[in-house]
Order: C-alpha cells, then structure tokens, then sequence
C-alpha cells in the first residue's frame, strides 16, 4: 500500500518548520489518519509549481509546497482529492461518470470542514480559494448545480463526458458520500454530536481515532481506535464500490447480513438465532417492549432489575414513551409521549440500591424479585423479567437459583431478558442464556469498544419462531424509529416500517465487531492472565490512593477462583470509586468537573512548574463518566470508573510474542498510574474545581 505523508519529500528546512509553526503542523497532520487510504495513490509535493493542485486518476495527487504554509487548507484539498480518486476507483469501467467523482467528493469535503475545530476553520476563514470557497457554501449538491462545478474539471483534467446525474446514485451519494467519522455518529441521537473545540461527544471521546489520550473508559464509551477506523473506512470504500456495480440496496442488505453472520460467528451461535441491530441500548429496550406487545395478549408487567444502573431512557422505553426529543432517524418527538400504538403496561423497577444509598445484599435483591414476579403472576399478567448481568458499576442480579425457584410458580408467563449490555461475557454465557429462550441485550460500544450507539438484541430459535408466526403488526409509532431493514427480513410484524438503512449503525457495529475480532485472537491462557494482572493492579491503585474510595469489596479474587474454568463474569472488570479532597467526599458538581478535567489538557495551569508536571497535567485521561451515588450519613455524591476494556487485551497482542504481550500489559498499568496523579494533582489545585464550568 503506497500513501505518502503530506510532507514526506521535504527534506530542504523553511519557514514552516520554524519552531512556533511545528506543533501546529503536527497537529493538523494527526488528523491526516481520518483520510482514506488507497493502494497506489501516492501524495507528491511540487516545489517546481508551489501553487498546484492536481489530481492524476488512479496513480497519484499532486499538490504545491504553498499548501505546507496553511497546513488546515492543504488537509482540506487532500481529503477531496483522496476522495476522488476513491470514487473513481469504484467506478470500474464507468470511467466517463467522472461528475460522480466531483460530487462525492465535494460532498465528504463539505461535511469534513464541518468537523474540523474552530481554531482551524479560523485560519482558513481569510483564505480565498475556489474549493474552499465552494464547500464553505450552503448550495445544496444536485442535478441542476452540476454548472457550478466546471472549475471541478482542472483538478483532473477529464472532459466529463456524462454529465446526467442518474438515479441510482441518489441513495449511494445520500448514504455513502460522507467521511467514515461522520457515519460513525450517524443515526444515533443528538448525544453523538461533538464540539466544536474539543471535538468530544457528551461521552468524551470522538468518531475517530483519539491516540493521544489513556483510554480506560469503557464501562461508558471510547473513541474508536485506528485499528477499527481503518477497517471500517476500508468497509466504507468496499460498500461503494459494490453499490455503483450491484445497486444500493443490494449492496446494503449483504453488508447487513454480513455483519449479523460475523457477529454469530464471534460468539458461535446458531444460525437459527435472530440478531437486530438498533441505534442503542434504549433502543433494544423498546424493541423489546414492541415485540411482548404483539407476542402477548395478556396485560405485560416489566420488572426491571438494577433500574438505577440502566440507561436513564429505559423505563421510558418500556413503557412505550418517547426517551428522548429526537429519534435515531431524526424524527422530531417530545419526551415522555406515548409512542403510537402501544397500550399501557404496568413496570416495576427494583434498584441496587436502597433509599440511604447502601447497595443490598445479593439475597435481598433476590427476594424483591420473586415478590415482584410472583404477585404479578397472582393477576394472571405476563412478565417480561429484565435481569442484569454486569451493570455501569459492575453488579449481577438477580442470582440464577432464584430464577429456578420461579419454575415453582403456577400457570406463569414470562420472558426473561439479559441486559448484558456490558458485554463483559464469553461466548459460552451467551449460548448458555439462548439455550434457556432468554433473549439478550447487547452493545458493541462498552468492553469491546466499539463507537457509542451500537445496541443489538440476540433472540433465541424459540422467540424468533414465536414472532415468525405474529400476524400483528409492529405499533405503528415505531416508523420513527426503525428501518423494516433493520429486523429479520422473514418477519411480518415489521413490514410496516420505514424504507432506508441505519448506516452510523452499520458502521458501529463494523468497528465492534473488528475489535472482536481481534480479542478473540488473542490466545485464552494469556488473554485471561493480562486480565487477572491487569484488573489486580487497578483493584490495588485505587486502594492505595489515600483521596479514593472504592465501592466494591475484596471479592477479585474469590471471584477468580471460585470456578475452575477462567471467566470473565468472574473477576471485577469495572472498578468504581468516590473521590474525597482533605477527607470530604466531592460534591457530584466537583467530580463531573474533575472527570472533565481529568480529559483535558490542563498544562496551561502548570507554566511555571517542573517539566513532569507540565507533562502529567497534559496529559489527557478517559474513564468512566460519573454516576450519581450516595455517600455514607446519606451525602450524594458521584463516583468515577476506571475499567478493562478489549483493546487492553487486543491492543498488548503484538506480533504474537509473548514477552511483549506482558510489557505491553505493563505499559498500560503505567497509564492507570499516570490518571490516578492526575486526579491528586487537580485536588492539590483547588483552584481548577472552583473554577466556573463553560
């Protein structure tokens, strides 16, 4: 594979190396790792022209050493001309639709501007060039705009001989003709949506790669990495190619399927189980509430396990309401409406927690549930039981003897669902909840690292046949909300949804299943000692860090030892913690403050100070966002998580050596001690928390 750096051939020193110029350079040129990359297409720089930009199909772009001088402009022409030559690979032997090729990629150009940080788009606010000019402007991209295009022509120097803009590309320019980090917070909701200084989502990361930052996050989300950036870029150019040949929709309904049959093959379930992707978590759980709707003619109580660690919008969606004021299809709704066609359900939540905050014992929480269950079966209603393996803070209930037990309860009917959306199991635990008829909620987004919004629902043989032969219809509110290509292609009850495909969702989940993927190829035995050692070191950081207090007991390692067969739902992956400045818990104010400026670059605040600590308060660290919880003598507070995700894993698993495994592992235990002096340092500046929030 040949693509060149930008400067790569630069070797004569000019004023653009100056030392002023040279972070900023490098800076810019961080986000070259977002552009596509392309067999063969090779990156000249032109001192002989300095001012020229030029395209040469399938071979190479040339661009002028005067771009080097405005380093944002000439990332902004790289990424049209690497698009371009993207599209005109994919058109095969169709190579006289060339105005495809300056559409497309003027339209991924236009929305690549859009993503750029403030600071950059400053910069190239004085510039007057044509192509600048062209994506800055609002003028909608169609048939009839083709004119205003011409000056397109010189960049490639083709006389384009067609210039009707055919049908069939409307969907794939719709759907295709946008940059992979921006599909990646496609059809999801509003909380996908970054900044426009930072470029940090309401999670705290980005739709493309964030190399620079400790990532240990995943208990609520994380950037993705270069690795699934890459694949999934890679899948994006694939998906192209295959459209302009086979058509669109085709094209799309193969890559869905792919998707679904890979991620069955991840887990090795059978091909008789059904997968639905859906936009998130919350999502699942109002497609749950759709499916027992049109299954069951019974009044349906909910009984919802661990309700104060579920996503805030489940309840809602539960009870068939709106969860939030936008769709994932963009639709506008007001929260909290009943969605159309659902008829009132009765729910019952059953926190971990009790009203002084104290977390209940396993068997308290066992027995909440069996009342719950059995009352409501006394009224002859349908259950839907939601138990929770492995919550935000790392909790399991209800316990599988008391679900036996419920085998004792006369005439009951009731489907039980698996939150696992931490997804911190092994295949085996997922083939062992579908051979029960359990249907199991899953996330690409948590362990595995996915992008955030990747939610699916894996339902067994025996509810999948059960739905199979519904003759009711979805309710009808639902076209808000999903695609029909969204659900199995043999079901009746969804013929009634929206046409179209969810492609931020396709995309997360590409980028999810690639961190799969390469997780599973790290061997068992080293893959569960990394982490054993891994989750031992973290467990006795934040013990030893006199301004933390855990939440969890010494259960690690009891835990690990109590099976003879290593699992993961064996030892404590997610490890949560108050944080205490002179022996006073934060206030939940302060520890949303500090988890943000533990995310941020705060050097600026140590000018004058030793050259480590300017180092450790740059440095950018990601954990778990903060969960509202009550301190002891019933003092809210909030909590912080650090936790193992797949890529501590994946990510040490270099060139299967064994040693490097390790010191890799290492390494990133260096990094958990890096976040907990970080989090000292910002307590021995009181300043930092006192300071008012943007």
């Amino acid at each position: 594979m040949t693509n060149n750096i930008l400067i790569e051939d630069q070797y004569k020193r000019t004023s653009l190396f100056e030392k002023e110029n040279v972070n900023y350079l490098v800076r810019v040129l961080k986000r070259f790792n977002t552009v596509p990359k392309i067999n063969n297409i090779n990156i000249i720089t032109s001192t002989s022209q300095p001012t020229v930009f030029k395209i040469v199909p399938n071979k190479s772009i040339i661009i002028g050493t005067s771009f080097l001088n405005e380093p944002v402009l000439a990332l902004v022409y790289l990424r049209y001309g690497i698009e371009w030559q993207l599209w005109y690979k994919a058109l095969n032997e169709e190579k006289e639709d060339t105005v495809l090729c300056d559409l497309a990629a003027l339209e991924v150009t236009k929305i690549f501007y859009k993503l750029l940080p403030k600071d950059d788009k400053v910069k190239l606010e004085p510039l007057d060039y044509f192509l600048l000019n062209l994506i800055k402007s609002e003028a909608p991209l169609n048939t009839d705009s083709l004119t205003n295009y011409e000056a397109l022509q010189q960049f490639h120097g083709l006389n384009k001989t067609n210039t009707i803009f055919k049908e069939s590309w409307k969907p794939i320019i719709e759907n295709l003709a946008k940059p992979t980090e921006y599909l990646l917070m496609d059809g999801g909701d509003l909380r996908l949506n970054i900044d426009e200084i930072q470029l940090l989502n309401k999670y705290g990361c980005r739709p493309f790669p964030r190399p620079e930052a400790f990532t240990f996050a995943s208990s609520t989300a994380t950037s993705v990495s270069n690795f699934a950036f890459d694949k999934t870029d890679k899948a994006r150019s694939i998906l192209i190619k295959n459209s302009l040949k086979n058509g669109f929709e085709n094209s799309t309904i193969e890559f869905s399927e792919l998707l679904k049959n890979n991620l069955k093959k991840t887990f090795n379930l059978s091909d008789k189980c059904e997968i639905i992707f859906s936009p998130s978590g919350t999502d699942s759980s109002l497609q749950i509430a759709a499916i027992t709707q049109i299954t069951s003619n019974k009044e349906i109580t909910h009984v919802l396990v661990a309700s104060d660690e579920t996503g805030s919008g489940v309840p809602a969606a539960l009870k068939g309401c709106h969860f939030e004021n936008t769709t994932a299809l963009n639709f506008p709704i007001k929260k909290g409406d009943r969605i159309e066609g659902f008829r009132d359900v009765d729910l019952i939540e059953i926190p971990f927690k009790n009203e002084n905050g104290d977390l209940k014992s396993a068997a308290q929480m066992d027995k909440e549930v069996y009342a719950a269950i059995s009352e409501t079966n006394k009224l002859g209603r349908h259950v839907v039981l939601h138990t929770m393996d492995q919550s935000k803070l790392g909790y399991q209930s209800p316990s599988a003897e008391m679900i036996e037990s419920l085998d004792n309860l006369e005439d009951l009917s009731m489907q039980i669902i698996v939150d696992g959306s931490q997804l911190r199991l092994d295949p085996k635990d997922i083939q062992n909840y579908l051979s029960k008829g359990y249907i199991v909620t899953i996330t690409g987004s948590k362990y595995f690292t996915g992008p955030p919004y990747s939610g699916a629902l894996i339902l067994p043989q025996c509810v999948s046949k059960l739905i199979h032969s519904v003759k009711n219809s979805l309710p009808k509110g639902l076209t808000q909300y999903y695609n029909n290509s969204d659900w199995p292609t043999s079901w009746f009850c969804s013929t009634n949804l929206s046409e179209g495909f969810n492609y931020g969702s396709y995309m997360r989940w590409n980028a999810a299943i690639v961190e799969m993927d390469r997780y599973y190829k790290t061997p068992v035995l080293y893959r569960n000692m990394g982490i054993e050692m891994f989750c031992n070191f973290v467990e006795d950081s934040i013990k030893e860090a006199s301004f933390l207090e855990p939440i969890y007991g010494d259960e690690t390692n009891n835990n690990s030892y109590a099976s003879k067969e290593f699992g993961i739902r064996s030892i404590r992956t997610i490890f949560p913690f108050f944080i205490k400045q002179n022996d006073n818990v934060l206030s939940v104010d302060n520890v949303k403050k500090l988890y943000i400026l533990l995310n941020s670059d705060l050097s600026s605040h140590f000018i004058d100070a030793p050259l480590e600590i300017i180092r450790l308060a740059g440095q950018k660290c990601h954990i778990g966002q903060a969960v509202n919880v009550k301190y002891s003598n019933n003092i809210q507070s909030a909590i912080l998580r650090i936790s193992l995700g797949a890529r501590v894993i994946s990510e040490s698993w270099v060139n299967r050596d064994i040693s490097i495994f390790f010191r890799n592992i290492e390494t990133q235990m260096n990094q958990i001690t890096v976040i907990i002096k970080k989090m000292e340092l910002i307590l021995n500046t009181p300043e930092l928390l006192n300071q008012k929030s943007n």
